[in-house]
């Protein structure tokens, strides 16, 4: 197959055709697996499982630059797409690639970003492509939103804090332990970060707790108020399974709705 900017930039955004599905499967699948990584490295493991899983890691990394530069190649308007959200997240993924010579303490802060890099596979259904209704997307992408936010404050919190308090911050669950009690404002005090760096996050943290999180958690609790009270009512047009009892049309295409008798 011949390699042109159109059939790349398709086959990066598809997933219809076996292809494009599997390349994007592969890229999710390489996101959770480098994720899973960086949590192992935080643990006592063997010398020798630490060199291998960082080999692993390095060739992650080259394919995602390889993608990044595959997907900027053959953007229609570069500009755009070098602006836009999604290349924003890309390119923290691989800064490490092309700064790793530098002795620059925030580059080891971006891999944590990683993860979410999976906002774009659960807005295209790649991860749960069995999700037939709107909603049903929207309630999976606010629980990923509430568990990147933890899980990115974790690493930032213990990739700051471990060198200097390990005893602290030993591991990725004690980072995980502290993000959750901050964010939550339960603020134990049992745990605590002593650098500056540390300190800010915490803030910030807090921050993010009070504004951020509460805003999520009720638009969660509304959707899923919302979905019980839906009727399955398959339109005809685009296929969407789920409506409002007394819902006439599709709120997706318009189509008239089937008439479904509620006991």
């Amino acid at each position: 197959m011949l390699l042109t900017k159109e059939n790349t930039e398709f086959f990066l955004k598809d997933l219809d055709t076996p292809i494009g599905k599997a390349i994007n499967l592969t890229i999710a699948g390489l996101v959770l697996l480098s994720s899973g990584i960086f949590v192992a490295e935080t643990y006592n493991i063997p010398g020798s499982l630490r060199f291998y899983l960082n080999l692993v890691d390095t060739v992650i990394l080259i394919i995602f630059v390889l993608e990044y530069t595959l997907r900027l190649w053959s953007a229609e308007n570069r500009i755009k797409y070098l602006l836009s959200f999604y290349s924003m997240i890309d390119l923290m993924a691989i800064l490490p690639f092309f700064l790793g010579a530098v002795d620059i303490s925030f580059i080891r802060l971006l891999r944590w970003f990683r993860i979410l890099r999976l906002i774009r596979f659960i807005d295209k259904k790649v991860l749960f492509s069995t999700i037939s209704t709107e909603d049903g997307v929207i309630f999976i992408r606010i629980l990923f939103t509430l568990f990147a936010i933890i899980f990115v404050y974790s690493g930032l919190i213990y990739q700051v804090e471990h060198p200097v308090n390990p005893e602290g911050f030993a591991t990725f669950l004690d980072a995980l332990y502290f993000s959750v009690v901050t964010m939550t404002t339960v603020g134990f005090g049992d745990v605590t970060p002593i650098s500056e760096l540390g300190r800010w996050l915490t803030v910030l943290m807090i921050l993010t707790g009070i504004g951020l999180i509460p805003w999520q958690v009720g638009d969660l609790i509304k959707r899923l108020v919302k979905t019980a009270n839906q009727v399955e009512k398959i339109c005809s047009g685009c296929g969407l399974a789920y409506h409002d009892a007394d819902a006439g049309f599709c709120k997706r295409c318009g189509t008239k709705l089937p008439v479904i008798k509620v006991d």
